[in-house]
């Protein structure tokens, strides 16, 4: 019943790439403040939670902002990632989160910029 996702041989180094930066907004090495957020996501990125809810830019912002306040410390297991090219420079990236004992499945879309990576669409479904 499941795919069996294989990543273009081609696409290997950009798969490496986005594994480093995944999951979104929790890699502190790619900045933790507004400003480093705002810089990491397109204009007109906007998320659908596992939740099913839909969040905007500036919704995720404001909650990632508050977040930073009082950083906790978290173990999560990422697996089974999947890159797909859409369209020139724009990369789906698809993995399984493990938070505990929630599993869910993450879809994030990425746009290679001229100086770095642009998240333009994220949404994470509950297993």
């Amino acid at each position: 019943m499941e795919p069996h996702l294989v990543t273009n041989p081609k696409l290997v180094p950009v798969l490496n790439e986005l594994m480093r930066r995944e999951p979104i907004f929790h890699r502190p090495e790619f900045g933790i403040t507004r400003r480093d957020f705002e810089d990491m996501t397109d204009s007109d990125f906007w998320e659908v939670g596992a939740s099913g809810c839909r969040y905007s830019r500036d919704y995720i912002l404001d909650m990632l902002e508050k977040l930073y306040e009082n950083p906790t410390e978290e173990i999560w297991e990422t697996k089974d990632f999947h890159c797909l090219e859409i369209a020139p420079e724009n990369y789906l990236l698809t993995y399984t989160l493990i938070q505990g004992e929630r599993m869910t499945r993450r879809s994030t879309i990425w746009r290679r910029s001229e100086l770095s990576w642009k998240i333009v669409y994220h949404q994470g479904t509950v297993v």
